[in-house]
């Protein structure tokens, strides 16, 4: 979207300036104007087209605004293509029906294996073009297929004046008010690059599969409809009536080819070689898409099927095949076209990543985590070109808003390596009543209560020291080095101990001998020693980082520590009710639930009482009443390595004095203790003006004294 320096021609922006004269404008601020107007669409360009910014998002802001201001300020300098006017918010009655001046013709689809579509493709054209086998390979330019929706873009003298879709190929609708708000189609074309006076330039909107994700998320929290896939979100934006609703949705566009366009004998551009004219496009603004290649011959087209397939999974836009075009215009001309469908190209899709099939059964996975995942039984069926048995439904909400239950004939989506999915069902009458599918109230694993907490969409299992399938989870969250801090003990020997049943349980670690852990794999007597130390040492710990080892969900560090000194003893936490876990500070009622959820279950009291058995102990007190902290209300960021004192150590340090220690900076930010290598989180504080202590610095602040 590079609207160049020159926004205009010469005799439009004279024009521009004697209306502002006549106006009343100063001639200053019309310069001014011009300037910001040019910076801002440079930096535009920059962040939107080239993905990669050259100032920050607050730099932006400050010139927009100062624009903004100006036309405000003086009105007659408000022009269609400032960029204050992305976003207008008519509201339009309906599509207005638009006749193509050159038609939008489709393209033949071939769904082939790479080798025999883009033989075939190749063949035929050598055919068409009368070339026997000792004739030199054509070249081909080749291209993703992305899956959005068609527009045409017409501009006039340099300026957008319209956006249409696709229709039936001869007529589209009117979508300009829409197309205005993508931020990648220039609004105007350089006037120093020899655009012709009329160009119709085409490509897809699409919208990014990240982006997509976002949208989703802000529609379901809104309670409004979601988009099953990319392509639907980019047409149902387009196609809004209010620009406004469109502004919101984060669209982009890639260009790939032209409609009408003054000819050459006209002052026209004379391409000779498609691939001169994508360059050309680039060169005016205009995003193309970066795997863009030439290929020469068939082979050429086979591997760049290949390599694109291999990428597709981790592309940020969906596309479903790619495109292969005769790179050549006058042999494109010599080729011509078969009914409405060009001979000089051919879309080559991947196979289908969505498929119908039957929905056998409803199970239940229990996750690493506690969460549960139906799992939807499939009658097998090839999907994305794997063969699928089992689709993920993920929760019961997304369930019902399908509108699925077992013997429905369903969609399966797979995209590349993702977990498959079930979209939706397949419309129809159901032959019998099936009941609506119900999350179990017990673990299928462990048989421990299952909950969902108020506002959330997922069920948990509640036994998360019992169930089998959260043991390696809990083990690793019980040896985290701010909790038991067991050293050694890390995924790959946790894994070894779980999977070989070595440990079932939490306490189990504490009852391993030296013999059971040397024989594990790639664990020599050295390294089984120790372990055992370190499990030894863990015996003697804190109240705290006991509890916070248990790993009850929504407890973390700070909530522990708050419990502790609320609470005192073990035993006065686990037989807390509500309303008596409410009295904590900062715990609300989920957090409340939770606690007392976990200590309900036998299952988890029960590993409680076999690891104090085994010897694990801390130092036990009485609730005291919360003395003053002196840091209390301030914010303190810990970057870069302190002379004598661990990052552990001085946040544990500030959260006893009562300061609350954050991971970023900001302006709400009171204190920056920056030690060596500190880096941006310093740079930040620098920007911000937040004042930066060092070691002593912050030593002295937790004395009482006015740091210096």
């Amino acid at each position: 979207m590079t609207e160049n320096l020159d926004l205009f021609s010469a005799e439009s922006q004279g024009q521009k300036a004697q209306d502002a004269i006549n106006a009343g404008v100063p001639g200053s601020v019309t310069s001014k104007v011009a300037a910001l107007r040019a910076q801002l669409w440079q930096w535009a360009h920059e962040y939107y087209v080239l993905d990669a910014p050259t100032v920050p998002d607050g730099e932006y802001d400050r010139v927009y605004q100062q624009l903004e201001a100006l036309e405000g300020a003086y009105p007659a300098l408000v022009t269609p293509d400032s960029p204050t006017q992305r976003v207008i918010g008519a509201v339009l009655d309906g599509l207005t029906p638009v006749r193509h001046a050159v038609p939008m013709l489709s393209i033949q689809t071939e769904t082939d294996n790479e080798a025999t579509g883009a033989m075939a493709f190749d063949q035929r054209v050598r055919k068409e073009l009368g070339l026997d086998a000792s004739a030199a390979a054509i070249e081909y330019v080749a291209e993703p297929k992305f899956d959005g929706l068609a527009m045409n873009l017409r501009y006039e003298n340099g300026r957008l004046v319209q956006a249409t879709t696709r229709g039936d190929g001869e007529v589209g609708e009117d979508v300009t008010h829409n197309i205005r708000t993508i931020r990648q189609i220039p609004l105007s074309l350089p006037a120093d690059r020899n655009v012709p006076p009329v160009v119709e330039v085409r490509g897809e909107v699409h919208m990014a599969k990240a982006d997509l994700e976002k949208l989703n998320a802000r529609q379901q929290a809104a309670g409004a409809k979601t988009f099953a896939n990319p392509r639907n979100a980019a047409a149902g934006s387009v196609r809004q009536l209010d620009s406004s609703i469109a502004a919101q949705r984060p669209l982009s566009f890639f260009a790939y080819g032209l409609g009408e366009i003054t000819p050459p004998e006209q002052g026209g551009p004379d391409f000779g070689t498609h691939y001169a004219m994508l360059q050309t496009l680039r060169s005016w603004g205009f995003p193309v898409a970066p795997q863009v290649a030439l290929a020469r011959g068939a082979s050429e087209l086979v591997a760049f099927h290949q390599r694109i397939g291999a990428e597709r999974a981790n592309l940020p836009y969906e596309i479903d095949g790619v495109v292969y075009k005769v790179n050549s215009l006058a042999l494109q001309r010599r080729l011509g076209f078969k009914s409405r469908e060009p001979r000089w190209a051919v879309a080559h899709k991947y196979p289908a990543q969505e498929m119908p099939t039957l929905m056998e059964a409803i199970d239940v996975q229990v996750g690493r985590t506690g969460k549960l995942t139906p799992v939807a039984r499939l009658a097998p069926v090839q999907v994305g070109g794997v063969v699928v048995t089992n689709a993920t439904l993920s929760n019961l909400f997304d369930i019902r808003k399908k509108g699925v239950r077992v013997g429905d004939q369903v969609i399966v989506r797979r995209a590349g390596d993702v977990i498959p999915e079930v979209v939706g069902r397949v419309p129809g009458e159901r032959p019998v009543y099936v009941p609506n599918f119900r999350m179990p109230r017990t673990c299928p694993i462990c048989a421990s209560a299952v909950v969902r907490e108020k506002g959330e969409a997922n069920h948990r299992c509640t036994g998360g020291l019992f169930c089998g399938a959260q043991r390696k989870e809990a083990i690793l969250h019980f040896a985290h080095r701010r909790a038991m801090d067991i050293e050694g003990l890390g995924d790959k020997l946790v894994d070894q101990l779980v999977d070989g049943q070595v440990v079932r349980v939490l306490p189990d670690l504490y009852r391993l001998g030296l013999s059971s852990l040397a024989a594990l794999d790639r664990m020599a007597e050295k390294s089984a020693q120790n372990v055992l130390a370190a499990l030894e040492k863990s015996k003697s710990t804190t109240l705290q980082r006991f509890l916070f080892g248990l790993g009850i969900r929504n407890v973390g560090e700070s909530t522990a520590r708050d419990l502790v000194k609320h609470f005192g003893k073990l035993d006065a936490i686990m037989d807390a009710s509500v309303e008596e876990l409410l009295q904590v500070k900062d715990v609300g009622p989920v957090v409340a639930d939770s606690i007392h959820t976990f200590f309900a279950q036998p299952h988890n009291r029960e590993v409680v009482e076999q690891l104090r058995a085994c010897g694990v102990h801390w130092e036990e007190g009485e609730p005291v009443e919360k003395a003053p902290q002196i840091l209390a209300g301030l914010t303190v960021v810990l970057t870069g390595t302190l002379p004598t004192l661990g990052r552990d150590v001085a946040k544990d340090m500030l959260e006893a004095a009562g300061a609350k220690v954050s991971g970023s900076v900001s302006k709400k930010t009171s204190y920056v203790v920056a030690g060596a290598e500190a880096g941006s989180k310093l740079a930040k504080a620098e920007e911000l003006g937040v004042p930066v202590l060092d070691e002593a610095g912050m030593l002295a602040l937790l004395r009482g004294e006015q740091p210096g």
